[in-house]
Formats: structure tokens, sequence, C-alpha cells
């Protein structure tokens, strides 16, 4: 018996998981399916975002966002398809995908709703880069606005990230909306 033949032997040794059974060999073709289905997810993002949507007209925060979401979908079809093909029957992960799912549910709320609001937020656009803004006490201006969080400069040059679920969920004043003009008051002190 030679080196490879035992090391194949081992790859294909059996384990057995419930009705499920496996091998190193299949975990090791199920990884390099997931590897090709995210070179794919990033690819399809690319070529999205370059041949589809900057075609569009639509701002680049909106296209970076739609461009993710493209390359999430694919990454979460590829995983299923992964799974059916390394024969792992989605059916009979239903429970314990449920709990998953209930689980990350309730861990994941606050990501899932500042992910949610920067989507309206890119949507509706109440705001913009380059706007004058007032948040939850904090004025400045809006620098970029990412899917989670939008980043917020002040006028002492800081830099302050806040959730896009802020500017869903508490009053907005934005000072820039209609007209870039903005006037900014600023108090002097004279003695007498």
């Amino acid at each position: 018996m030679t080196w490879w033949s035992r090391s194949l032997e081992v790859l294909e040794w059996r384990l057995k998981l419930g009705n499920f059974e496996f091998s190193i060999l299949s975990c090791i073709e199920f990884l390099i399916l997931v590897g090709i289905v995210f070179l794919f997810a990033s690819l399809a993002r690319r070529l999205f975002h370059l041949r589809v949507l900057s075609r569009t007209g639509i701002s680049p925060t909106l296209q970076d966002a739609l461009a993710r979401f493209t390359g999430y979908l694919v990454i979460v079809i590829g995983g299923f398809v992964s799974l059916q093909i390394m024969g792992i029957q989605l059916g009979n992960l239903a429970f314990l995908v449920g709990a998953l799912g209930l689980g990350l549910g309730f861990g994941l709320q606050n990501i899932i709703n500042n992910f949610v609001s920067g989507l309206i937020i890119l949507i509706e656009r109440p705001i913009q880069v380059g706007d004058r803004i007032e948040v939850s006490g904090l004025e400045g201006d809006v620098v970029e606005i990412n899917a989670r969080s939008t980043n917020i400069v002040t006028n002492n040059n800081i830099t302050i990230i806040v959730p896009n679920s802020e500017f869903i969920s508490s009053r907005v004043v934005n000072w820039s909306h209609g007209d870039r003009k903005v006037r900014i008051p600023i108090p002097v002190g004279v003695a007498y």
C-alpha cells in the first residue's frame, strides 16, 4: 500500500452525524465551494457596481450599498446551493436554523436596526454628504454615509460616528437641505 492510497483512505473515512454521513474529503470539497462562492460574490459585486450602477446616475453611497447587498445575496444563494451539493437537506436543518436565527435576531438587533436605517437614509436621502446637520445635540457636517453609521465632522474637526438609527428615531435638523448657505451664530463676549 502506497502513501497515496493510504492518504485517500483516510480522506474517505466516513463519519456519521444523525442521518448525515460525511468524510474529510467532502469537508474539503465544501470549503472549496464556499471559497468559490465568496470569490464569485466579490466579482459579482464589482461587476454590478462598475457595469450597471455607475451608469444609473444615483449617488455613489447608494451605489455602494446596492453593490454590497448584491454580494450578500450571492453569498446566501451560493451557501444554500453549496449545502445542497454536499447532500445536506435544508429541511432537516429547519429547527437548527430557526433557533440560530432567533438567537442572532436578538443578538444583532441593534446592528440590523442600524443597517435598515442606513438603507432608508440612502433611499429617502433626508441627509447627504456635505449637509450641515444637528442630531441628538450634535452639530456638524456629514462627510460619509455608510450602511451602519454616518460620520460627522464638528466645528472642532472631530469626527463622530453616529449610528444610522439615530437619524430615523430622533429629530434631525438639516441646516443645508434646500440651500448650501448656512448661518452659524458665534457668541462674542464684550467687556463693559
